[in-house]
């Protein structure tokens, strides 16, 4: 088999390497997304962003749009359903310091779903077809799409739905094994990417259960896939991508970092969210990504109850320095 990691060409973007941190609401954001191109990621994928709220010129989804330059490449993610409206933005953000513009196909939040929007595109071919056709014409940077396995497990389309965006100019297509009904839970179907895989002629990305460099071994070997999104396995854990790299180049699976290593990084992240969205919400912010970085470790559950009361970083950082000690 040929190499699993390996640079990758999205459109006219060329990758360093296939392994990418998958877009996430609430996570991959400006202060989160530079650590992991630090740990290796080949490219990151921003928060997605409503089409419709950037049309309305809405302040809070702007800074959604805030890139570092020494992170990119980057790929934005816009959801919608709406062909006319989708070609404006997509055109809109000519310019913007972003380097692939992705529709999103996957989302399955009941709010989103309800307004005919993210994943409810699976069950519309013809539009989703036309929402593509609208945002490459109008881009001017490549297009990519995320798509789930399918609606629900009787309406298995992911095939289908690709092969149309492929011929409506798509330049890669992302694919999470799961159902929209299946959320996160159970285990995600690796031979619904196989079958993109077999049916489109663009990179394919396969996502859903990759948590280390093992598991992305069996992906490439079972569906053949291109690269690789690594989603929910990367919350607090920007390690996860170097151990990747490792474990192709070694080996070794690695183990993550000591509680040292994680505290500097937490730290890290920490004022990185203060720098961008102030002390307030930064430290608000930080409670979910500490417990994710500090799962599996001695004293995180008391690290956890601690930190939900902190108000400021002073004592954010006291509380990690001290579980840092302790640990």
């Amino acid at each position: 088999m040929e190499q699993i990691i390996h640079p990758l060409a999205i459109g006219d973007v060329l990758l360093e390497n296939n392994l990418i941190l998958a877009p996430m609401a609430g996570v991959s954001d400006i202060a989160f997304r530079p650590l992991c191109r630090q740990k290796g990621a080949g490219m990151t994928c921003m928060e997605m962003v409503s089409a419709k709220a950037l049309s309305y010129r809405n302040r809070n989804t702007k800074e959604l749009l805030k890139v570092e330059e020494g992170e990119r490449p980057v790929s934005l993610q816009l959801f919608g359903s709406e062909p006319e409206l989708m070609g404006q933005v997509a055109a809109e953000l000519r310019d913007g310091p972003f380097d692939v513009l992705d529709l999103n196909m996957g989302c399955p939040v009941p709010k989103v779903v309800g307004n005919g929007e993210g994943s409810a595109l699976m069950k519309d071919p013809l539009l989703a077809g036309r929402i593509v056709e609208a945002m490459v014409k109008n881009a001017g940077r490549p297009v990519t799409v995320k798509i789930r396995a399918g609606f629900d497990e009787d309406h298995k389309n992911a095939p289908e739905i690709a092969h149309i965006a492929q011929e409506c100019g798509v330049a890669a297509v992302a694919v999470h094994g799961r159902t929209r009904e299946q959320y996160y839970s159970g285990h995600a179907d690796w031979e619904i990417i196989r079958k993109v895989k077999e049916k489109v002629s663009i990179p394919v990305l396969g996502n859903g259960d990759l948590v280390d460099g093992p598991s992305v071994e069996r992906m490439a070997k079972e569906t053949g896939c291109d690269g690789f999104l690594v989603g929910r396995a990367a919350q607090g854990d920007p390690w996860i991508f170097k151990r990747i790299h490792t474990y192709f180049e070694t080996g070794e699976v690695g183990e993550k970092p000591a509680p040292s290593e994680m505290m500097d990084m937490m730290l890290l992240h920490a004022r990185r969210l203060i720098e961008e969205k102030g002390e307030h919400i930064g430290v608000r912010e930080m409670r979910k990504h500490a417990a994710w970085y500090t799962t599996g470790y001695k004293n995180s559950a008391a690290l956890r109850k601690e930190i939900n009361n902190a108000t400021d970083f002073e004592t954010v950082e006291a509380l990690f320095r001290r579980w840092a000690e302790k640990s």
